[in-house]
């Protein structure tokens, strides 16, 4: 099941993170935030937003059955608009807060609106599809952990 690679894609950048490896184009020695930052930006919120972008123009109909939906032209929107969101994403990974807190700015409002539409399809069209489940963790866990960790790092409410 494909829909498992979005939250593996999560799990990861925490992983590497914790291992303490450096992103491919990330600060030399950073803290802990900032590396498991850069990671979620390079990972979740850079490779999973490109290859989303794929999946909702190139293979939108499989896509669309996935989460229990006929495709549409609204759905290659949100492939365009994700290949944009990836890219800069690859681009923040390695850029540091300023870009980090705009760029979880749009992620979490993308992602967290993405979440309530996927929620009122399970409670009102019981929409049980994994592309339509499964999906919670990543839309719910990636924002709470990028605004997490900027605040655990001091660049927000501090």
């Amino acid at each position: 099941m494909g829909v498992w690679f979005v939250p593996l894609t999560l799990v990861l950048g925490w992983l590497f993170a914790i291992l303490n490896w450096a992103t491919p184009w990330g600060a030399t020695d950073p803290t802990f935030s900032e590396n498991a930052l850069a990671w979620l930006f390079f990972l979740p919120g850079g490779i999973m937003f490109i290859t989303s972008g794929f999946m909702h123009t190139v293979l939108a109909k499989s896509t669309a059955k996935n989460i229990g939906w006929v495709s549409n032209g609204f759905q290659k929107e949100i492939g365009f608009a994700s290949w944009g969101i990836g890219v800069a994403g690859l681009v923040a990974s390695g850029m540091g807060t300023d870009a980090w807190i705009v760029l979880s700015i749009v992620i979490s409002f993308f992602l967290l609106l993405a979440a309530a539409q996927h929620v009122i399809e399970i409670v009102k069209e019981k929409n049980y599809a994994p592309g339509n489940t499964i999906i919670l963790i990543y839309d719910i866990g990636l924002p709470i952990s990028l605004w997490a960790l900027l605040m655990s790092n001091g660049s927000i409410g501090a």
